[in-house]
């Protein structure tokens, strides 16, 4: 199997590196600075623009899986265009290049809490990551607007994601926001990739998003 992980050197892209390699699978890490990876067996380090549809396409031809963890950055005012700006070019290069699969890691904000009420619009959702949560919730909006060309996963994580062990367990949702008791649940970033190397491997979900949290 032949994977394509876009931002692979971000905090979330370099877990689920680290955990796709350890599975002797061969990555192609589409970064735009190559020179924060390092040389590694089975890793070949491509140099792209996420924002750029045409070189996304270059890179991932040829792949089976597109796993998307590409994040503008957090400190950046206009976050939110950034971010659809680069889902609208990754998904359009993954189109052209006709990858079976996609798969993009997003955030917990347009999970839901309750009946008609995601986490990013309820009055306690930290401002300082409204921006970014919004752009995400917006990609996958436009994921589930698709024609049924694009193979699809969109990955939530839970409301904390912190580093830590790799545990190697985990438990799935689907569009509600997971507990642990009555506070959020977590996961560490490791266990996260894990989920999603499954996911990659095993492709048991298809056009629907989920997300996972620590087992408790």
């Amino acid at each position: 199997m032949k994977i394509a992980l876009i931002g692979a050197s971000g905090f979330v892209g370099s877990a689920i590196l680290q955990e796709l390699l350890s599975r002797q699978l061969q990555v192609s890490a589409i970064v735009s600075r190559p020179e924060r990876l390092s040389a590694a067996a089975g890793l070949n380090i491509v140099a792209a623009d996420a924002y750029d549809a045409d070189a996304i396409a270059r890179a991932v031809q040829g792949h089976d899986v597109v796993i998307s963890a590409f994040n503008p950055g957090w400190g950046k005012d206009d976050i939110r265009a950034l971010f659809i700006k680069g889902h609208q070019a990754i998904v359009a290069g993954s189109k052209a290049a006709a990858v079976p699969r996609f798969i993009e890691i997003g955030g917990a904000g347009s999970l839901f809490v309750a009946p008609g009420l995601q986490l990013i619009d309820t009055p306690h959702f930290p401002a300082e990551y409204k921006e970014g949560a919004e752009g995400a919730r917006q990609a996958l909006q436009q994921l589930q607007a698709e024609e049924q060309q694009l193979d699809w996963v969109f990955v939530s994580p839970p409301a904390l994601l912190a580093p830590g062990e790799r545990s190697g367990q985990y438990r799935l949702g689907t569009d509600q926001l997971l507990m642990a008791g009555d506070a959020p649940a977590g996961i560490s970033v490791a266990d996260l990739a894990v989920a999603v190397a499954d996911e990659a491997v095993t492709a048991r979900h298809h056009r629907q998003r989920i997300t996972v949290a620590s087992v408790l």
